[in-house]
């Protein structure tokens, strides 16, 4: 898959190729197809009504997967049976150890919150992911989802200067945490927001509505915004539609890019 760089490539829920400084990030691996479930734990589980834009294999090589939490919308059976062993995961330290343990991939590295992992790219090109606070659900709820983390991609030249600065949101609600983030790592020049309002049997919603995401927009401020993970299971209650008319409202539209599945935008 050749495309411009640097840019944004929407394959489906929470996933997206990157590509800055001739790396190829992969973010919240999720290949399965409409029809086929999801399994979130304790039981639960979710059916996929969409298809995903791209295979693993119509996106290789991946210098590095950027993954938020393990849950079976982010890291599904198809992306353990078909990314190679050897790629390079970043992660929280709760799904590095279960990657290493349990699914076969030595190469996942964990973080706390406000860590660093950096990856080495072509041409003394660079990039360090930061470990940034997210929040599943909320207190003390949380305890019995995975533990979730945003993340800070910054993509540096060989000369060092700085590409570009890409923030994830991961699957986190809006919550005081996220005002740290600002002051901690500047300015972004994306942020890249997982919405879809998801809610769990009893009405738990453990992700942003479209209120939300513009309530996480104005505490992180980035330069530009796309949202993602709004559309693409059952418990996903919030439509993209909700997010839209809140970022009409309060004035941002011209700084929010949409891109639909199988589209690419400029990072």
């Amino acid at each position: 898959m050749t495309e411009p760089d640097p840019s944004l490539s929407f394959v489906g829920t929470a996933t997206v190729l990157l590509r800055c400084g001739g790396m190829r990030v992969l973010t919240d691996p999720n290949f399965l197809h409409r029809g086929q479930r999801a399994y979130l734990g304790h039981g639960l589980s979710s059916a996929r009504l969409t298809d995903p834009a791209w295979s693993p294999e119509e996106l290789a090589p991946v210098d590095v997967v950027v993954l938020s939490h393990l849950h079976g919308d982010h890291w599904d059976r198809e992306s353990r049976r078909r990314l190679p062993r050897t790629t390079p995961i970043v992660t929280t330290r709760h799904a590095s150890k279960r990657l290493q343990t349990r699914h076969g991939f030595p190469r996942a590295i964990g973080l706390d919150t406000w860590e660093t992992h950096t990856v080495a790219g072509p041409d003394g090109a660079t990039l360090r992911v930061t470990a940034l606070p997210g929040r599943h659900a909320p207190r003390p709820l949380g305890r019995l989802l995975p533990p979730v983390m945003g993340s800070l991609l910054e993509f540096t030249a060989g000369d060092g200067t700085v590409l570009r600065r890409v923030y994830l949101s991961g699957d986190t609600l809006a919550f005081d945490g996220l005002q740290a983030i600002r002051g901690h790592v500047g300015e972004v020049d994306r942020a890249v927001l997982h919405l879809g309002g998801t809610t769990l049997p009893g009405g738990l919603v453990v992700t942003m509505d479209g209120r939300q995401g513009m309530e996480a927009l104005r505490m992180i401020e980035p330069r530009r915004a796309t949202p993602v993970h709004y559309d693409d299971y059952t418990v996903f209650r919030s439509p993209l539609s909700d997010f839209v008319a809140e970022v009409e409202r309060h004035g941002w539209v011209d700084r929010v890019d949409l891109v639909a599945r199988g589209d690419t935008i400029a990072l």
